[in-house]
């Protein structure tokens, strides 16, 4: 938590954070002609970020590129403000990273850390009963072979997920095939699961989005609520939809 406040307590590193916000996936030199200062005082600010979990480094080839990450700000949220908004205050905890290299660069990435075992975390991630109980918007997940067909309460698909690849406990890679809208194309996600200390790091990489990445909009938005499922379904053994409409059991 110090951390975050250190990374917060600084004009060029909220300027960073603007930018990431604007544009997210910018190299080193993106961001130095945005700021008037040396190569190396960027990099020295970014490695503040990036201690802090703010920002996430994506390395592919020779490029190194820059994610702003949310969660840690949702955790300050959650544990001094929902608490006198909100009866039920959201769970969510600043997620951390462990990143393996891709010849794609991400459209999109997004870190968190969950206290539960890497067995639960997996199950939670691949029983479709699990899966069904903290989803942010279906209620119902179908499992055939080794696709995932998720559906809306309306009956309604919204979206079909074919797994290309698992590292069982590890890495899960899968096609993100959307119902919703006839003009998105299938995508591609991968999740990235390590076990620390009492809890795992869990990373989402996006690739192939036809759309763009707005924070706080769209897929972004939706990845955010799918954690927030997520983690309280497993720390707490609660079924919580974090929807358009808050927090639904």
């Amino acid at each position: 938590m110090d951390a975050i406040f250190k990374a917060l307590n600084d004009p060029a590193r909220r300027a960073l954070m603007d930018s990431l916000r604007r544009k997210d996936g910018q190299t080193l030199t993106e961001l130095e002609t945005q700021l008037d200062m040396s190569r190396f005082g960027v990099m020295k600010h970014l490695k503040v970020l990036e201690d802090a979990h703010l920002v996430i480094p994506k390395k592919v080839g020779r490029f190194k590129y820059h994610y702003l990450n949310p969660l840690p700000l949702q955790e300050v949220i959650d544990r001094w403000i929902d608490p006198f908004l909100k009866p039920q205050a959201q769970s969510l905890s600043a997620l951390k990273t462990r990143l393996e290299s891709q010849t794609m660069k991400p459209d999109f990435v997004m870190s968190t850390f969950i206290r539960c075992t890497q067995d639960a975390l997996w199950d939670a991630l691949t029983d479709p009963v699990q899966m069904a109980q903290w989803h942010f918007l279906c209620d119902t997940v179908d499992r055939s072979d080794d696709s995932y067909v998720y559906t809306l309460p309306d009956g309604n698909r919204m979206l079909t997920c074919k797994t290309l690849e698992t590292d069982p406990k590890r890495r899960i890679v899968s096609t993100f095939e959307p119902h919703w809208d006839d003009a998105a194309k299938p995508s591609r996600t991968v999740f990235l699961i390590a076990q620390e200390a009492g809890h795992c790091r869990l990373t989402v990489e996006h690739y192939n989005l036809s759309f763009p990445v707005v924070p706080g909009e769209g897929v972004a938005d939706g990845w955010e609520r799918w954690a927030a499922g997520l983690k309280t379904f497993l720390e707490t053994g609660q079924s919580r939809r974090f929807n358009e409409k808050g927090a639904l059991a």
